[in-house]
């Protein structure tokens, strides 16, 4: 088997990455970071024509700056399409990061995330568009896209105009720590909201008049918890995780006003998660009845019960692609042109591949230095981002 191309100027490849980790753009609001990544692939030759944006932001049910970013790159070979794709914004926390690199370390320079997830990718893709045009490197035909909100809910991948990326055959997503790390399978996800009304009461002459939102809301919980469906889940053989994000009151108050109130309504989110897209359904159904069934248990001193309004979403599908699926094939044989022996693995949190795969695009995961991500102990390995580029040349290479 043929060797790929070598990378060949790594300097550059880093400086890319260290000028986008310097752009700020956490979910939401992506703008400014498009706005740099398009500017720099103007800038080695992408023409202007070629890079454009979706409306995917006009769909979003949140308040987004800017659709999807999509390039369309000519082949100089003949061969299907190929889509590679990541996503622009980080986490909130990596708000104001500046990068400081020591060694093969890039680090925060103060309390925040770095923003390497997924700034790698963003650089990696850069630096692959790069290469193949200052190199004149025979490639197919390609598509890039930059996606929004990822972060926040894979909003972007879920809203995609797909008619932009034109006829891909398969995908290659970078979004990870290693490059020899290929996911082929993620869970599924859905998301819960329930309120709880109660009745307010004077807790200290009258508690038997009031009925106690956060009682219920206790129950409920002790009750799933009981049922083995909090944290992480092992049912008749199937397997998931649920967790309880947030518990609070109205306009993102505390719940209660003060503890000689009996507390009269309480707001909690959560979410549940599997490969089982049945299960996922399951654990949400759990929650609901032990809510619904907790706000029987609570009544006043002339018997009425609190209220419950419980609603889901779906966040995404799960997938999982068969091993000798051509997109594996083809990821495991440029893998091996670099000199890495790819493994697979299945992820336990979503990636935009879960709606690219909805959408009808096989599409692999590989990793690109990410360490320690959504945390202020984020870091960026080089030669692991490295190695993400030169997967990604590989690929957009291999015959």
């Amino acid at each position: 088997m043929p060797a790929a191309p070598e990378l060949p100027d790594t300097a550059s490849a880093v400086h890319t990455l260290m000028e986008l980790l310097s752009v700020e753009g956490v979910t939401g609001q992506e703008a400014a970071i498009a706005a740099r990544t398009a500017e720099m692939l103007r800038a080695v030759g992408v023409p202007g024509d070629a890079i454009r944006y979706d409306d995917a932001h006009t769909r979003i049910p949140l308040p987004t700056q800017t659709g999807n970013l999509i390039v369309q790159l000519p082949g100089t070979r003949p061969g299907p399409r190929l889509l590679f794709s990541t996503h622009l914004d980080t986490v909130p926390l990596a708000a104001g990061a500046v990068p400081v690199r020591s060694g093969n370390k890039i680090r925060p320079q103060g309390a925040t995330a770095l923003g390497g997830d997924n700034r790698t990718g963003v650089a990696c893709l850069v630096t692959l568009v790069a290469t193949l045009l200052r190199h004149r490197l025979p490639h197919p035909p390609l598509t890039l896209l930059f996606t929004v909100r990822e972060e926040s809910g894979l909003f972007g991948a879920r809203y995609l105009d797909t008619k932009a990326l034109g006829k891909v055959q398969m995908g290659f997503n970078i979004d990870g720590k290693k490059a020899d790390e290929l996911t082929i399978a993620a869970v599924g996800a859905e998301r819960w909201e329930v309120e709880i009304f109660g009745k307010a009461a004077h807790a200290g002459v009258h508690p038997e008049q009031g009925i106690s939102a956060t009682l219920v809301a206790a129950l409920a919980l002790a009750s799933v918890r009981r049922q083995g469906y909090f944290g992480k889940i092992a049912q008749q053989g199937k397997e998931g995780t649920s967790n309880v994000g947030s518990l609070g009151g109205k306009d993102g108050k505390a719940a209660g006003d003060a503890t000689n109130v009996v507390t009269d309504y309480v707001r909690l989110t959560g979410e549940a998660r599997s490969h089982d897209r049945k299960f996922v359904k399951q654990i949400v159904s759990v929650y609901k009845s032990a809510f619904l069934e907790a706000a029987g248990e609570v009544l006043d001193d002339k018997g009425k019960k609190a209220k419950v309004k419980f609603t889901s979403r779906l966040d995404y599908h799960p997938f999982r692609l068969e091993e000798d699926a051509p997109v594996v094939l083809q990821a495991r044989k440029a893998a091996q042109t670099i000199g890495l022996q790819a493994n697979l693995r299945l992820s336990n949190g979503g990636l935009d591949a879960n709606w690219l795969v909805k959408h009808g695009i096989p599409t692999i995961t590989f990793g690109a230095g990410q360490n320690q991500i959504h945390t202020i102990d984020e870091f960026v390995q080089v030669p692991d981002y490295l190695q993400g580029c030169r997967l990604a040349l590989a690929l957009a290479t291999l015959d």
